[in-house]
């Protein structure tokens, strides 16, 4: 991809546009202009630079018209760096750690692959900076065969039934239409349609038992995992609620673990006064009491009053 002359902005708006269309089927010339906050007229020249580089971009009209890189092309293994590779081998290692798939290691062997001897010597002779595990460290074990089967229905469209339990301890038989599963935080979940709720929902798999995988397939709704979980993500922030929170000077290392620089501002008195949002759900008020006597809820008054009386009820067990 011959491209002289041009800026170091412009080449990597390029590539950056290769990636794209490589990954999408395809995109209209506004939905890249939108992307990359240039002009739609920069990105018709981009587009013509990309095409007499010797990469064959098509262009289609009407409703569904757009741009895509003809189907048979591929990008050449010179474009993907060694720090690339070994990121991609890193974050494979990590899923293989929580999946009992076949498949990952062969996909780790095929990577390793496009590395050249030396390159891995390289790479063997600085050892390793970075493990990515999805395992959790203390509690928290999910069945890896219930991982492989749910990924398999997912993969083949069958339903499958569970008893689930939720965070309220309630207990229910559930029949859903895998989608696909998401690592969130520090669990893994089951995205799916829910039959009894006739909707979406997420199901933590610590909390699923006795998974039957059923032989009744399914057709598949439009709805994506990727859909999903940025959909979720928005409702997320819509339902969090605004706090201020008070902590005690010797609350510092699990203040500054848990909450970015920018919410934490010290008092006069030492004390740390986070500014944050967050879902009011069963977690967090967990949390909340687990600092003890090193928090103080100021703001809102009924998460103050919430968990005032969280902890009289505690009190009034061991009475």
């Amino acid at each position: 991809m011959p491209l002289e002359g041009a800026s170091d902005l412009k080449v990597h708006r390029l590539l950056s546009i290769v990636m794209h269309l490589l990954n999408r089927k395809r995109m209209s010339g506004q939905e890249l202009a939108d992307l990359f906050e240039v002009s739609l007229r920069t990105i018709y020249r981009d587009l013509e630079t990309i095409n007499s580089a010797g990469i064959p971009i098509i262009s289609y009209s009407g409703a569904n018209g757009g741009y895509e890189i003809m189907e048979q092309y591929h990008i050449d293994r010179q474009i993907v760096t060694l720090e690339d590779l070994h990121s991609i081998m890193n974050a494979l290692k990590g899923i293989r750690s929580s999946l009992d798939d076949p498949d990952l290691d062969t996909l780790i062997a095929k990577v390793g692959a496009l590395m050249t001897k030396s390159e891995q010597s390289l790479l063997e002779d600085a050892g390793e900076t970075l493990i990515f595990d999805t395992n959790i460290w203390r509690g928290g074990h999910v069945d890896q065969a219930m991982m492989a089967g749910l990924r398999q229905a997912a993969r083949n469209r069958y339903a499958v039934q569970f008893r689930y339990t939720n965070a309220e301890g309630q207990d229910e038989l559930r029949t859903v239409e895998p989608i696909g599963l998401a690592w969130k935080g520090y669990a893994w979940y089951l995205y799916a349609y829910c039959r009894m709720r006739d909707d979406y929902r997420s199901f933590r798999l610590t909390r699923i038992k006795q998974l039957v995988v059923t032989d009744e397939r399914f057709m598949r709704r439009e709805a994506s995992l990727e859909d999903l979980n940025a959909r979720w993500g928005q409702q997320e922030n819509e339902h969090e609620i605004r706090m201020v929170l008070r902590f005690h000077p010797r609350a510092r290392v699990r203040v500054e673990e848990y909450f970015p620089p920018e919410e934490i501002e010290r008092d006069e008195d030492g004390y740390f006064i986070v500014r944050t949002q967050h879902a009011e759900d069963i977690w967090l008020y967990g949390t909340l009491l687990s600092y003890g006597t090193d928090v103080t809820v100021l703001e809102p008054k009924h998460l103050a009053d919430n968990v005032k009386e969280r902890a009289r009820q505690i009190f009034n067990q061991y009475e």
